[in-house]
């Protein structure tokens, strides 16, 4: 499950993510106006350090884009060109966000979901009154139907681009960042809906 604090954030992800988003070679438009979120869900880390999200966000007059962060107490060795950029957070303190196709926790959750037809973690809230069970904006599914999967292992490249192409030491994966409604070429992928989407949208390929 994910843990989520009912917490301020300084500078916030819309506003990390109108900055970085113009200067990705892949987005259509050279300037962001107006972002906003569409639907978001999260992964679960099993050890608990690092926030995994899938954000689905649209500029106006904009496409619909997929963008997976990662978020971390500490910055990731050898992923400065990932870094989205650093925030205040108000109970956690300062966390550097990062584009999570370089993330092996995102890399790792994206590939056992796709390969064991797994799904968004449970969100919980932390409140006064203690931890309140949240609805994701968005529901995930992999379309795979292994009982277990082995590790994603190193991740050797990661590629900007659309799809962003990750090569590990045991898998390759493309994740989409403007959405459309094109299928997936081939049996692993993930997809995704969430309030107003027809159907589901493939939000990555496994290889």
């Amino acid at each position: 499950m994910a843990t989520i604090h009912q917490a301020t954030l300084s500078p916030t992800k819309l506003e990390l993510l109108s900055a970085w988003l113009p200067g990705r070679h892949w987005y259509p438009a050279d300037d962001v106006k107006d972002l906003q979120r569409i639907a978001a869900c999260r992964f679960d880390d099993p050890a608990g350090e690092v926030g995994v999200e899938m954000l689905l966000v649209r500029a106006e007059g904009g496409p619909l884009v997929h963008v997976p962060l990662t978020y971390r107490a500490a910055a990731l060795e050898d992923a400065e060109q990932h870094l989205v950029g650093t925030t205040e957070h108000s109970v956690l303190g300062t966390r550097w966000v990062y584009d999570a196709v370089a993330d092996p926790v995102y890399i790792e959750a994206l590939t056992t979901a796709i390969r064991t037809g797994g799904h968004e973690a449970e969100e919980l809230v932390e409140t006064a009154e203690g931890p309140q069970r949240r609805d994701p904006q968005m529901r995930v599914r992999g379309s795979g139907w292994a009982q277990t999967s082995e590790p994603a292992g190193e991740v050797f490249r990661a590629e900007e681009g659309d799809p962003a192409v990750v090569v590990t030491s045991a898998v390759r994966l493309e994740v989409r960042r403007v959405l459309s409604d094109e299928p997936a070429a081939g049996l692993l992928y993930l997809s995704g809906t969430w309030e107003g989407s027809s159907a589901p949208t493939v939000l990555a390929e496994l290889y």
